[in-house]
């Protein structure tokens, strides 16, 4: 039971606000896994001690040997290719079995990180030429930052349009980068949305539920192109809630959900929690 269950460090933490960080991992071997933007990896911290086994697991059983670890996925925020490290783009849950104590780390501190990335809400099978329409409340923007660092050198898309939906603007981690990278790139369309900023805060961009700037016009007005089913895909990525409703506006316009029976579609989801 003392084997240690750790296999990584926090390198470093960029702190958007009391809770919401960008947490940079290390393996201890110092590779980073092979994965592809939209995938999701584990992390980990020892389980309280109340919550550890007392005995080693029975020959057979399918309970892991060693400390017990509390683990939670999160998607991966930055790009493949980094050689050091692995960036997550985690908020804080107050009564969370995890994330609480993650905000508690420092850089140094040791903890668990899967070597095993998995998930299906990627790029794959999206052909070239498309419009790329990305839609993320919280922090379900993490997927999208890594798909767009990944591919902006090639742009296989002929717009790449990213929502970043939040209840205030504090939560927007990722505006001024994207803002900048904006300006800079022709074919990005980044837009912030807030639904719960006081009226009176200096905050001066885009208010309103995502659901609100898909109707035909408010779309087109935002990103000068047209919302359809010919010509984008649609990723959905954050609060169920979000999704659901995004997802019957778009069906009902004459997208189709990828799935097993549609592996063509034209909507992607990911939903959190």
């Amino acid at each position: 039971m003392d084997q240690d269950p750790y296999n990584a460090t926090l390198v470093e933490r960029i702190d958007f606000n009391p809770e919401l960080a960008e947490f940079r991992v290390k393996l201890d071997d110092g590779t980073v896994p092979e994965y592809e933007p939209g995938q999701f990896a584990t992390l980990g911290l020892l389980a309280p001690p109340e919550q550890q086994p007392t005995q080693e697991p029975k020959p057979g059983s399918h309970r892991r040997r060693g400390p017990k670890l509390t683990r939670r996925a999160y998607s991966i925020a930055t790009a493949p290719g980094n050689p050091d490290w692995t960036g997550f783009y985690i908020v804080k849950v107050e009564g969370g079995a995890l994330t609480p104590r993650l905000f508690e780390m420092t850089p140094g501190d040791r903890l668990f990180m899967g070597t095993k990335i998995t998930g299906h809400f990627t790029l794959e099978g999206v052909p070239d030429g498309k419009n790329l329409v990305m839609i993320g409340t919280g922090t379900g923007f993490a997927p999208y930052r890594a798909m767009y660092y990944h591919l902006r050198e090639r742009k296989p898309w002929k717009h790449f349009v990213l929502f970043d939906g939040c209840r205030y603007a504090r939560d927007l981690g990722y505006r001024d980068e994207f803002e900048q990278l904006a300006r800079d790139d022709q074919t990005l369309t980044y837009i912030p949305t807030v639904t719960r900023e006081p009226n009176d805060s200096d905050y001066d961009g885009i208010r309103g539920r995502v659901t609100e700037h898909l109707e035909p016009d408010a779309f087109r007005q935002l990103t000068g192109i047209d919302l359809s089913p010919e010509d984008c895909h649609v990723f959905l990525c954050g609060n169920p809630q979000m999704i659901d409703q995004c997802e019957e506006m778009l069906t009902a316009r004459g997208f189709v959900t990828k799935d097993r029976e549609h592996p063509d579609g034209n909507i992607h989801l990911e939903r959190y929690w």
